[in-house]
Formats: structure tokens, C-alpha cells, sequence
């Protein structure tokens, strides 16, 4: 078995010009650096240090997403493969500051990634990309992610007809984008309007005129005897889910909705913030859209949208066929009903397999319904085939719905929110959860107890228990 440690690139760097400049200066560093090193060896497209597991370094830095080793055992020891760890992690970190994430399973602390992604990137060191011309200004400067270093904006505010202002892309932007880190003008539990228009008013005096002057910019849906409050309500977004308190933001809140969003926001309660995070790849020129709703039928999310936020809502979604919104309307019906169902801890004890099938079903309602891209939607399925799993201590399959949870948090609200770094910490640590063993001992497995040779369809029927 042994120990590991090494240090992994998070995120990974882009095929970008300035990410490409960065990692070439770091390479030339190491083989300057390493040239009378008899273990440190050039190969055409990496190099290799000869100790411990002979961990590389690719020339083409968009591949690389770990440098590590077992740094336990004879081996690993008369080596010196712990020196080549530690002494290249500090090199990194002087190139590409927190990025690089250190890590040492002696410590109980763990990887990033998943070894067999891990795997994969070291297998493509062997063959060099076909180079490929950029064919936007974004692609030319850094890959698929625009260059946060030069601070090329991502968006602009735009008149959109129909809605007022709205956040507009100005380059072809990946899934897993932060677009947006903002923190609120104000913050302000839910009142009744009389209520809350003279709370306004002394929030406003006590803010900087630059502050009154990008809320005062913010549409009202709701005009009449309480202007202040009826901003609020057009535009207030909840600081987490079912919170009664709203935040109110100088550039969040012109991102108009949509029943079937391009982007995820999320309360960071530890940094109190709102990022938005891209959950599908958008278009140059494409609306930037989140939603509003709270799920549904068409006819409810309209009537929601309404009463909460003085629209009607003319999205993708709310304007299809009247077959293919029937259908529609279905697919949401039947995600309810399925939710609700997941939900009942009493089935979830007495039938677990039902419950699980019920996961599996509601996956690809998901997925059908919002175009392969269900966002944090996902996540929260995931997390609660983790609970179903872990309440009859099933570790193995617990493990891989909370990784695949991790994995769409990342996706929908970066590597920094709280709740992505606990759906990482129990992808590591099933038992931890407060429900391990809650209900039986019925399907008792190890973490570590996961089938091998199967293909994507065969481990998806072993991990939804569907093998009979």
C-alpha cells in the first residue's frame, strides 16, 4: 500500500498563451535547475525523475494535474523521491501561487483528483497535442478560460428587449466559469413592504453615494408608495437556500432569469458572497441567465415569477410548442414526485432499492429536462443516493455519489464553497457522515471495495444496484 504525497494544479492550467508562457519558464526553471542530476532525465515530451513511482512534469502544461509519489518503503526512501516532492512544490508555488495544492495521505490529507483522471493526463504526456489555432481572442490568450490576469471581461451590461438590462457574454465561455464574485450592497430579512421601506432608508443614508447610486440603478418590478422595498423585492436573492435574508447586489442583480439557466448562484456563507458560476457552455453574444423558481409546472413557476418578481417569463423554456410543454410539463411533474419520494426517510430505511432506482430514474428526468446540463440539481441528487447508501453502510457506492457530487459543486460553485469541500471531505470519508449505519448493516461494504473491469454502463448498474 504506502504512502502518497505530492501536490496537484487546481484548476488545471488552459491551452492559453499566457498559461502556456508560464509553464514553459517553469519547465526551463527545472531543467536548469536539475541539469547535473543524474536522476532527473529529459524525454521528448517530459520529464522523468528516477525515484520513488518516477513522477514527470509534461511539457505541455495543460496535461499536467499531479506530481507525486509513494514516499513510503525502501524505495521511495534510498530515492529521495520526498526531496524531489518537496523541493518542486516550492518551485511551483513560486510560479503558480495557491494553485498548487500540497497534499500527503500520511497526514490524512488528500489529492484533488481522481487517480484514474490522474492516470489519463500522465498516459496523453506520451503524445504531444495537435497544435490548433485559436479561433476567439479569448482561446488566443488562455485557452477555453478568459484571462482573469489581464482582466478581459467575461460580460457586459447590455439592454435586452423585453427585460430591461442584462448580463451578455463577450466570449465563448466553458462550463465551470466563475463569472461573478460579489458581495451585497445590503443585506435584509423578509418583511412586510411598510415594514421594510423605513429600514431602507437607514441603510441608504449609511451608505457611500456610489453605493446608493448602483441600487437606485436596479429595475423596480414593483413602483408605488415603497420604492426602495419594491427594488428589494424585484431584485433580492436569498443568502443560501431558504433563507430569509436577501441580499441586494450592484451587478448580480441584472442577471435576468431563465426556467432552463446557463449559470448557478450560490451564497459562500464563509466569504458572504454571491458567486455565479457558468453551468453549460455560453456563446459569445448569449444572455448570461440563472433561475429564479422554485421547479414546477409552467403555469406555477409563471404564477411564483409573478407574485415575487413582477414578470412573466419568456424563456426557452416557457415558450415551446404546446406538445413539447406538455411534455415538459410532465418531466417536471414527475422530478416532484420523484424528490419527494427520495426524500421519505421512512421509504429510505424500509426500501432502499426502491429509493435508489428512484435516484437513478430522477437522473435521467434531469438531464432530459435541462438539456444534458441539470446543474446543482445533480449535486443534491447525488448527495441523497450518498445518504441512502450510507444509512445501510454501503461505503463504496457512498463514496462515488459523493465524489460525483464534489465534482458537480465544483462545476456550479467553485472548489472554495463550503458545501463542495464537505461533499470532497466525505468522497474520502463516507463513515463520517452522521447517518453511517442509521437504518442496517444490510449493504456493509469498504470504501475501497469497488468492482474493477466494468464499462461506464456496467458501473453505473453496479452503483444503482440494478446488476438483477
Amino acid at each position: 500500500m504506502g504512502i502518497d504525497a505530492g501536490f496537484d494544479m487546481v484548476p488545471p492550467l488552459s491551452t492559453g498563451v499566457v498559461d502556456r508562457r508560464n509553464w514553459g519558464q517553469f519547465i526551463d526553471f527545472i531543467k536548469e535547475h536539475y541539469k547535473a542530476d543524474t536522476q532527473v532525465e529529459i524525454k521528448p515530451n517530459y520529464i522523468n525523475f528516477n525515484a520513488g513511482e518516477h513522477p514527470k512534469l509534461p511539457f505541455e502544461g495543460h496535461k499536467f494535474l499531479r506530481f507525486s509519489s509513494k514516499v513510503s518503503g525502501r524505495i521511495a526512501i534510498t530515492s529521495g523521491v520526498e526531496h524531489y516532492i518537496n523541493t518542486i512544490r516550492g518551485l511551483a508555488q513560486v510560479h503558480f501561487g495557491s494553485r498548487i495544492r500540497y497534499w500527503n495521505e500520511g497526514a490524512d490529507q488528500y489529492g484533488v483528483y481522481d487517480w484514474n483522471k490522474v492516470r489519463e493526463s500522465i498516459r496523453s504526456y506520451e503524445q504531444p497535442d495537435d497544435s490548433e489555432m485559436p479561433t476567439t481572442i479569448a482561446q488566443f490568450l488562455n485557452g477555453t478560460d478568459p484571462l482573469k490576469e489581464l482582466k478581459i471581461p467575461l460580460f457586459e451590461i447590455k439592454d435586452i428587449p423585453g427585460k430591461g438590462k442584462g448580463l451578455v457574454a463577450r466570449l465563448n465561455i466553458s462550463s465551470g466559469t466563475l463569472l461573478l464574485c460579489e458581495k451585497p450592497l445590503l443585506r435584509i430579512q423578509s418583511k412586510p413592504r411598510e415594514e421594510l421601506e423605513p429600514l431602507l432608508v437607514t441603510k441608504l443614508k449609511a451608505m457611500s453615494r456610489a453605493s446608493q447610486r448602483q441600487f437606485l440603478a436596479l429595475h423596480n418590478n414593483f413602483p408605488g408608495k415603497y420604492p426602495f422595498s419594491g427594488i428589494v423585492k424585484t431584485n433580492a436573492l436569498p443568502c443560501g437556500s431558504g433563507s430569509h435574508v436577501g441580499g441586494v447586489y450592484p451587478t448580480v442583480c441584472f442577471i435576468n432569469h431563465s426556467c432552463i439557466p446557463n449559470a448557478h448562484n450560490s451564497w459562500n456563507r464563509s466569504e458572504e458572497h454571491e458567486t455565479i458560476h457558468a453551468i453549460r457552455p455560453i456563446k459569445i453574444g448569449e444572455e448570461i441567465t440563472i433561475s429564479y423558481d422554485h421547479g414546477g409546472q409552467s403555469s406555477a413557476r409563471q404564477e411564483f415569477l409573478k407574485e415575487s418578481f413582477g414578470f412573466i417569463c419568456t424563456c426557452s423554456g416557457c415558450t415551446l410548442p404546446p406538445s413539447s410543454l406538455r411534455a415538459s410539463d410532465n418531466r417536471r411533474t414527475q422530478i416532484q414526485i420523484l424528490d419527494e419520494a427520495i426524500g421519505d426517510p421512512f421509504r429510505m430505511m424500509t426500501s432502499p432499492y426502491e429509493s435508489l432506482w428512484d435516484c437513478y430514474s430522477l437522473l435521467r428526468i434531469l438531464e432530459q429536462e435541462f438539456d444534458s446540463h441539470p446543474g446543482a440539481l445533480v449535486a443534491r441528487l447525488y448527495y441523497d443516493a450518498f445518504q441512502i447508501c450510507i444509512a445501510h453502510k454501503d461505503q463504496a457506492r457512498a463514496s462515488i455519489f459523493a465524489e460525483r457530487a464534489y465534482k458537480v459543486r465544483v462545476t456550479c460553485e467553485g472548489e472554495d464553497s463550503p458545501d463542495t469541500m464537505r461533499m470532497k471531505s466525505l468522497a474520502f470519508s463516507p463513515a463520517d457522515h452522521s447517518s453511517f449505519g442509521v437504518y442496517s448493516n444490510k449493504w456493509k461494504t469498504t470504501r475501497e471495495s469497488l468492482p474493477k473491469g466494468l464499462d461506464t454502463v456496467q458501473f453505473n448498474k453496479w452503483l444503482f444496484r440494478q446488476e438483477s
